[in-house]
């Protein structure tokens, strides 16, 4: 077993194990840790806890100390030293009349390092103003190129559910949000109302997806023929997370409807629905899009 406790350096932000040794330390303190990037000030969000060594993916490294007040305001300096350093920024990029958009300014806690995130469409020659930057603060720079959800995660804002957006209060990582997701889900296919406040996307498409997967792999699709109790039928809906099916029946002449268990239906013919809403079809024309802007976001962000 092994103890650690999990430190964030920034909200929103991903949460780091540390290994605390012998130090006694509460949740909600700050602490000095050692990272691939120099000495890094964090607020501890997880207390001291064991796990077993076998599910860390990397050797931890340690907790150098409890942070002191003078290591606190240190860190209260910096921040404000970001908020020049963005001006100065913004007016370089003026200068130069690039074609970016900054969205924040990072001071290293030893300040060995400032680094300035960026949003743009595409690659942005930058080097004379590294140059110039370099030469004001006499330290390392180093500017990020970052997508619209990390653009929007650093803004902060409110969902279409009224609560704080899932990126600004827990989300640590963006995973891959696909159309699939959404028609597995069975939603409007309209971007409007399966976007998020970043234009991609929304991140909780995801949420529930291996759900989805696991109970579509034993339903039959839309279109399919099924036999039930009242004879044989076409699925017409689906009800996927209460596995209820709405079976199309016809007796004699006349045509209805009835729902039915999906543990109650033999599936005789599992062939889905071919006919597309042709308003459906130019929406989800333009969720391709967005699926193209997000990977192009990643690349973007992969390559700087």
């Amino acid at each position: 077993m092994k103890n650690i406790i999990g430190v964030r350096f920034r909200k929103p932000g991903k949460v780091y194990f540390f290994d605390p040794g012998d130090l006694e330390i509460e949740k909600q303190s700050k602490v000095i840790v050692e990272t691939s990037m120099g000495q890094e000030i964090g607020e501890v969000v997880i207390s001291k806890k064991s796990i077993m060594e076998e599910n860390l993916t990397a050797p931890l490294k340690k907790v150098i100390r409890v942070a002191t007040p003078k290591d606190i305001k240190h860190d209260e300096e910096n921040r404000k030293k970001e908020k020049e350093a963005f001006k100065i920024c913004e007016e370089k990029i003026k200068k130069y009349k690039l074609d970016m958009n900054l969205t924040e300014v990072e001071y290293k806690f030893d300040n060995s390092k400032i680094l300035f995130y960026f949003t743009a469409d595409g690659r942005i020659d930058f080097r004379e103003l590294v140059k110039e930057l370099a030469s004001i603060f006499k330290t390392r720079i180093e500017l990020r190129q970052i997508g619209v959800r990390d653009e929007v995660k650093r803004i902060g804002g409110n969902g279409v559910c009224g609560r704080e957006l899932c990126c600004c209060s827990f989300l640590g990582n963006f995973e891959t949000v696909s159309i699939k997701m959404a028609k597995e889900q069975n939603v409007s296919l309209n971007p409007s109302k399966i976007s998020g406040n970043c234009g991609r996307l929304m991140c909780c498409l995801k949420y529930e997806e291996e759900v989805y997967e696991d109970k579509l792999k034993r339903l039959p699709k839309i279109g399919a023929i099924v036999k039930t109790e009242d004879g044989e039928g076409t699925v017409e809906s689906i009800e996927t997370l209460k596995e209820i099916i709405r079976v199309k029946l016809k007796d004699g002449e006349d045509t209805f409807y009835k729902k039915y268990p999906a543990s109650d239906v033999k599936i005789i013919k599992n062939i889905g629905k071919e006919e597309i809403d042709p308003e459906e079809k130019e929406h989800e024309k333009e969720l391709e899009e967005l699926e193209k802007l997000e990977k192009l976001d990643k690349a973007n962000e992969d390559d700087i």
